[in-house]
């Protein structure tokens, strides 16, 4: 099966919250940093479409990783990561200007919907594996499960 990538997409602060499994279900390269610094680097080098981060990182707390993104590439469509109720945090976010704005709580539905509708994917479908495991490990199956992104 041959999937064409679609976008490249930074996510930073987001490995242990099980959503960049969920981006991996859509057509796009996924590059996953986990502190501020090293995605700023990585910015420098990479051609990315996207950016998605949490709002407080491990080296740069308050927004000041998207606050940088943003004053340096304004162009770059990003999703805020923001404390599910702190409406300190999302009004901050708002006030950036980001593309959208999601809660740590945030079901991996309207998550991947989010993606989707931020990077143009409409119509796009997304492959899922789904493995089924019949007997012994040497007669693993595996289907899979194509659902399409809608608007």
């Amino acid at each position: 099966m041959i999937v064409l990538v679609q976008a490249t997409v930074l996510t930073v602060g987001l490995n242990g919250n099980g959503k960049n499994e969920v981006l991996r279900e859509l057509p796009i390269r996924l590059i996953t940093m986990q502190s501020g610094t090293e995605a700023a680097r990585s910015l420098k080098n990479e051609k990315v479409d996207s950016v998605i981060s949490k709002w407080d990182l491990d080296d740069m707390e308050d927004g000041r990783f998207l606050k940088r993104l943003r004053a340096v590439k304004p162009e770059i469509p990003t999703i805020a990561f923001v404390r599910a109720g702190d409406r300190a945090q999302e009004i901050a976010a708002r006030s950036l200007g980001v593309s959208a704005i999601l809660t740590d709580d945030t079901s991996d539905e309207l998550f991947r919907q989010t993606v989707a509708n931020v990077l143009g994917l409409k119509g796009i479908l997304s492959i899922k594996a789904i493995r089924r495991f019949a007997g012994p490990a040497k007669n693993k199956k595996r289907r899979y499960e194509i659902e399409k992104i809608t608007e």
